[in-house]
C-alpha cells in the first residue's frame, strides 16, 4: 500500500489531530449592476478570485428576420422572375395593350425604346417567369431583327443598278452620306473593266433609276439642274 500512517503523537500529550479537517470553501455571490444581464446572458463563477463581468458567456439567440424585409425579400424574387439582363442585353415582362394579356420587351444596354415586343406566355394567373433558354431564344430573335434593320439601312444608304449606255455596259452606284448639317449622296459610274469612270454629288433625295442613271452618263456624267 501507498498510503502510510504516522504513529507520531505530541509529546505533551494534547490530543492533537493527525490532520487537519478541511474547511469548506463557499462561492462568493458575485454581485452585479441592475441591468447588466440580459436573459441571453449567464454569469458564470470560476472560483473565488474569477468572479467578475468577464465571466459573462453570452448566449445567441436565432435570427429573426423582420417581416418587412421577407417581403422585400419575396419581391425581389418576383421581380427577378419578371427581368433578365446579360451579354448586353436586357429582358422585361410588362403588360401588354391588352389588360389580360403580358408582353416581354428586350432592349440593347444603354438604349432606351425596345428592339423588339412580343406576346408572353401566362402561367396560372400570371406571367410565365424568364428563364435562360427563353432570354437566349429572345436574344437570338432580337438580334436578328437588328440585322434586318441594319440590311435595310444599307440598302436605303447605298444603290447600285447596272445599266447600257453608248453601246456599253455601266455599273452606277449611290452612296447616301447621312450627315447630321450637311447630308447628300455620292453618284459614281464604273465601266465594263470595274474602273471608276466619274463621280458627282447630288443631293441626299436623289433616285436612282435606270432612266437617270443612263442621262447622267449621256449627258457626260453632268446633272441636269433638277437632279
Amino acid at each position: 500500500m501507498n498510503d502510510q500512517m504516522s504513529f507520531n503523537f505530541p509529546l505533551d500529550g494534547s490530543l492533537a489531530m493527525a490532520s487537519r479537517v478541511p474547511q469548506v470553501r463557499r462561492r462568493r455571490a458575485t454581485s452585479l449592476p441592475v441591468g447588466a444581464l440580459t436573459p441571453s446572458q449567464l454569469a458564470l463563477v470560476a472560483g473565488d478570485e474569477a468572479a467578475d463581468a468577464e465571466a459573462l458567456i453570452e448566449c445567441r439567440l436565432p435570427i429573426v428576420v423582420p417581416v418587412i424585409e421577407r417581403i422585400a425579400q419575396a419581391a425581389a424574387g418576383v421581380q427577378a422572375a419578371l427581368q433578365w439582363q446579360d451579354d448586353g442585353w436586357s429582358a422585361r415582362i410588362i403588360k401588354s395593350d391588352d389588360a389580360e394579356a403580358w408582353a416581354v420587351e428586350m432592349r440593347r444596354d444603354g438604349e432606351s425604346d425596345p428592339v423588339l415586343v412580343v406576346p408572353w406566355r401566362m402561367a396560372g394567373d400570371g406571367p410565365e417567369p424568364l428563364e435562360a433558354s427563353a432570354f437566349g431564344a429572345l436574344v437570338r430573335q432580337a438580334s436578328a431583327v437588328l440585322q434586318r434593320h441594319s440590311a435595310q439601312r444599307q440598302a436605303h444608304l447605298h444603290k447600285r443598278l447596272t445599266v447600257r449606255a453608248g453601246e456599253m455596259q455601266w455599273e452606277v452606284t449611290l452612296d447616301i452620306v447621312p450627315d447630321e448639317y450637311d447630308p447628300h449622296g455620292l453618284l459614281e459610274a464604273f465601266d465594263e473593266s470595274g474602273g471608276s469612270v466619274a463621280r458627282q454629288r447630288v443631293g441626299a433625295h436623289f433616285k436612282l433609276t435606270p432612266a437617270a442613271a443612263r442621262a447622267w452618263i449621256e449627258g457626260d456624267f453632268r446633272l441636269s439642274e433638277g437632279d
